[in-house]
């Protein structure tokens, strides 16, 4: 067993070989945002995946501070407001280059503040394609079953009229 760093979609990931295999885990956050009866998505532009924006949770950041920027770095929305803690939810997968990876999703439920909205960061952009879709339609629309999960738990904190508390 080897501990090192791996180097995964240009980004470095803490990971250990084990064998032949790299092994990775991190954290990631991000949100599900509503506006009246639509959702926020993102469409990758380099691969065949609708998503909810979400990514990794830097050193020494909480859940909902890391869930708040990654929505804005990927949408351009930057005025948010958190209405639910949405959990966690661990998920392990192979990537195509056969990394083993153990990642603690965490997801809020969210609404902007007001409909403006920033440029993204040139590399976001090029990443991703803005998508406003109807409420109901979101969960079938989403590229993998972990944020399908976050988009029902999303829904039943809706019809609760859930309100975040901070924290």
């Amino acid at each position: 067993m080897e501990n090192a760093k791996y180097q995964s979609g240009g980004q470095w990931e803490k990971g250990e070989k084990i064998g032949d295999a790299w092994h990775v885990s991190y954290a990631s956050a991000g949100g599900v945002v509503v506006r009246g009866d639509e959702v926020l998505l993102v469409r990758k532009k380099l691969m065949p995946e609708i998503r909810l924006p979400k990514g990794h949770i830097e050193p020494g950041e909480s859940r909902a501070a890391a869930a708040l920027r990654e929505v804005a770095e990927e949408t351009g929305y930057t005025r948010l407001r958190i209405l639910a803690d949405l959990g966690r939810l661990e998920n392990s997968f192979r990537k195509p280059d056969g990394v083993f990876v153990t990642r603690d999703e965490s997801f809020f439920l969210m609404e902007l503040e007001d409909k403006g909205r920033s440029p993204q960061p040139p590399a976001d952009e090029a990443r991703f394609e803005v998508m406003w879709v109807p409420l109901d339609e979101a969960e079938g629309l989403l590229t993998f079953e972990a944020e399908r999960e976050f988009m029902r738990r999303a829904r039943r904190a809706l019809e609760r009229g859930s309100r975040w508390r901070g924290g």
